[in-house]
């Protein structure tokens, strides 16, 4: 059993914890096994984010006064965070990805960008494409007229030569 001042430290820490990260996302990790949640870390931290077992009651305190409190007010059952400051699409399709081979892990709500998710709306965000997917996506736009002008320049050029090849090849122009 834990004493005060070690409850007062995980407090603490928790409290940094959700104020520095943005996207919180709240799981249950019931009748897993220790090497279920070696791969759920595993899969947490390739995504860029952080696992963390929590006690209901330090977590319903850390909260409280930030964004993160409706999200951890009462809670019951066996309980986790993954948490990151980064993608939250890249976690999202992480956490969904492992609950589809481990039916032990469940979602129970989310913290994205000071909004609280429910699962539907977690569900909809992993399934959206990854931010480089995005960017890709993007830069191809803004590339692609400016390649076709490009293209359409270099056309006028390119078929004044032939005219003139042809024109040489028949004897049609003379010195």
């Amino acid at each position: 059993m834990k004493k005060k001042p070690e409850k007062q430290k995980d407090l603490e820490s928790l409290r940094e914890k959700l104020a520095e990260n943005g996207t919180v996302f709240l799981t249950g990790y019931e009748k897993m096994t220790v090497q279920q949640d070696f791969e759920l870390r595993k899969t947490v931290r390739g995504a860029g984010g952080n696992y963390k077992v929590i006690k209901n009651r330090i977590a319903e305190k850390a909260g409280e006064g930030s964004a993160a409190a409706d999200l951890l007010k009462d809670l019951k059952g066996m309980l986790a965070l993954a948490y990151t400051s980064g993608d939250p699409v890249a976690l999202a399709k992480a956490l969904s990805d492992y609950g589809k081979t481990n039916p032990a892990f469940s979602f129970k709500a989310g913290l994205v960008e000071g909004r609280v998710v429910d699962l539907a709306g977690i569900t909809a965000l992993s399934s959206l494409p990854a931010k480089e997917v995005i960017y890709a996506k993007l830069l191809w736009l803004i590339n692609s007229p400016a390649q076709r002008l490009v293209t359409a320049m270099n056309g006028v050029g390119r078929n004044l030569a032939v005219v003139i090849d042809q024109g040489v090849k028949e004897n049609k122009f003379s010195e």
